[in-house]
């Protein structure tokens, strides 16, 4: 009787180890397939394309110390992520929105709630690195067009309204005056722009109001008639004014950042860079990245929050230094960082330039300027 009992218990014994070690073996074929979600993640930048460069060099770099979690760069101007993302038209989830200025995702936010009952992000979106608007213009012409070597407006809306070089006082083979800008109603350097152009006009702070007269309508039709194709993006219209040089391309005006990371670009492909032009006042952009919610759930919230903790850190501040931005650290030295451009002799930049930087205008001013644009003729 012992003897069969102890046969029985040796028989269940055979058929647990025989269960536990299918089950392992099952579970390793499971993990060596399809790898368990908590263990890999998959998470979606949407950016402005001006840091379509430092993220694109990032991305590695961020791979390896984190191999659990893989990323995917999607750019588009700023407009463009704040109105694909309420639409739901993008063929992707984003997980973390990085427009170029705080003031995109404050309009996200805003029309998120005006349609849903909850709040568009994870928590408060974080601030990554910082610019301006600059002038850029080919040596010769802006000689010519600012002759104190000071940046004018008015002496642009000038050379808009006689339309070519002679009657500003060029040359003559240089054929018409030619301005870039970028889309406002897709980018928000486009709109920021504007918004200063027309600051400048007025004399004071802009309201949704003071927009609304004669002057600044006949501003609006005057560059709208003057502007080829605007450009969807500052990068997109920085490699345009490169490729297209002198005569097709005389002045523009673009963030900092992609100015000074395409200054040797022109060398390489015009044979002699441009200049760049600071002016006051001007605007501060600030990229700040926000975790998304729609279809994003805790843990890819947490491996995006990892990413924006990642650039935060001091050696990707400096890596956006090399790109022509600004560190959200201000005690960084910018010509201490290695490569940085603030040491390259560019003509025109200043580590710390004499002029008024202010806020970014409010949506409510942004968007009436993007509707003053569409119906300007």
């Amino acid at each position: 009787m012992s003897t069969t009992i102890s046969q029985s218990s040796a028989s269940s014994q055979k058929q647990k180890n025989l269960f536990t070690s299918l089950g392992i073996s099952a579970l390793s074929l499971v993990l060596a397939i399809a790898p368990i979600p908590w263990i890999n993640q998959k998470i979606v930048i949407l950016s402005g394309t001006e840091l379509q460069e430092p993220l694109q060099a990032l991305r590695e770099k961020f791979q390896q110390a984190n191999p659990n979690i893989q990323l995917e760069l999607q750019f588009q101007g700023s407009q463009d992520i704040v109105n694909r993302y309420v639409d739901n038209k993008n063929e992707f989830t984003p997980t973390v929105l990085i427009p170029a200025n705080a003031e995109s995702l404050k309009e996200l936010q805003s029309r998120w709630q005006s349609q849903n009952s909850d709040t568009a992000f994870y928590n408060q979106p974080k601030a990554i690195a910082k610019t301006m608007l600059v002038g850029v213009a080919w040596a010769e012409r802006g000689k010519v067009l600012f002759p104190n070597n000071q940046f004018n407006w008015n002496r642009i809306e000038q050379a808009m309204q006689l339309g070519n070089w002679k009657a500003i006082g060029g040359n003559e083979v240089w054929g018409s005056f030619d301005f870039v800008t970028t889309d406002p109603t897709r980018s928000n350097s486009g709109q920021l722009t504007i918004a200063l152009w027309a600051q400048s006009k007025l004399g004071n702070s802009l309201t949704v109001a003071s927009l609304n007269n004669s002057a600044i309508t006949s501003l609006f039709g005057l560059i709208k008639r003057s502007v080829y194709q605007p450009a969807a993006s500052t990068d997109i219209l920085m490699r345009e004014f490169i490729t297209r040089g002198e005569n097709d391309a005389d002045l523009g005006i673009a963030y900092e950042s992609v100015a000074l990371s395409r200054w040797q670009q022109s060398r390489t492909t015009q044979g002699k860079p441009y200049q760049i032009y600071y002016f006051s006042p001007t605007i501060e952009t600030i990229s700040t990245a926000a975790i998304a919610k729609r279809n994003v759930d805790g843990r890819q919230a947490e491996a995006a929050q990892k990413f924006i903790d990642f650039l935060l850190q001091p050696e990707q501040q400096s890596l956006f230094v090399q790109y022509g931005f600004r560190p959200i650290d201000n005690n960084l030295d910018l010509k201490s960082v290695p490569n940085s451009p603030w040491s390259q002799d560019i003509a025109g930049v200043e580590v710390k330039p004499n002029i008024q930087v202010i806020e970014s205008p409010s949506n409510e001013i942004l968007s009436e300027i993007k509707r003053l644009w569409d119906r300007a003729n």
